[in-house]
């Protein structure tokens, strides 16, 4: 074998091992969805030291719904609070929102955590995210998909670039059942 063919074999065995090391997901099986159903997106829960990290994947979320074209996304307008630093009020704010989907007859929820959302320390300061999203079906309370993923990104890289990322192909996975 040539040693260019070789080379160019090593180069992109090495390149394809460096970008499968920046991301993990796990994620369910996709349920059947009602493609044109109404959505919300409840507050997400966020256990970094980030401030305000849960209301940022939160946007990200809401916006991709719209842009994958589910049917009609309502606003939880309580979800506009401010995140306080090791704020133990999530659940208390998700079952407050998930009460009000019920009243709104809303029929999938969008819920999620963040677990991870910062520039590493270090010579380059890589983006780094972490999020788990679940859906839910209002009626009934029950999770019918879920899905955990990190991603990190190059110096370059804008933090809020990386976590949309990571949120699109989570989302990519949960909504590929919609009909």
């Amino acid at each position: 074998m040539p040693l260019m063919k070789t080379l160019k074999r090593v180069a992109c065995a090495i390149a394809l091992t460096a970008l499968a090391a920046c991301s993990t997901m796990d994620r369910g099986k996709a349920p059947a969805l009602q493609a044109d159903a109404t959505w919300t997106v409840l507050p997400f829960a966020n256990h970094t030291e980030t401030p305000m990290a849960g209301n940022r994947a939160e946007s990200i979320a809401e916006a991709l719904l719209h842009a994958k074209g589910v049917g009609k996304v309502k606003r939880y307008s309580a979800t506009a609070q401010q995140e306080a630093l090791f704020d133990s009020g999530d659940t208390k704010r998700q079952d407050d929102a998930l009460a009000w989907a019920r009243e709104q007859g809303i029929r999938y929820a969008l819920a999620g955590s963040v677990d991870e959302w910062r520039y590493k320390v270090g010579v380059d300061g890589e983006p780094a995210a972490g999020v788990t999203l679940r859906i839910i079906d209002v009626a009934s309370g029950d999770v019918v998909w879920s899905g955990a993923g990190g991603k990190s990104g190059w110096s370059r890289e804008a933090l809020s670039a990386v976590a949309q990322k990571l949120i699109r192909e989570l989302l990519n996975s949960g909504l590929s059942g919609a009909r």
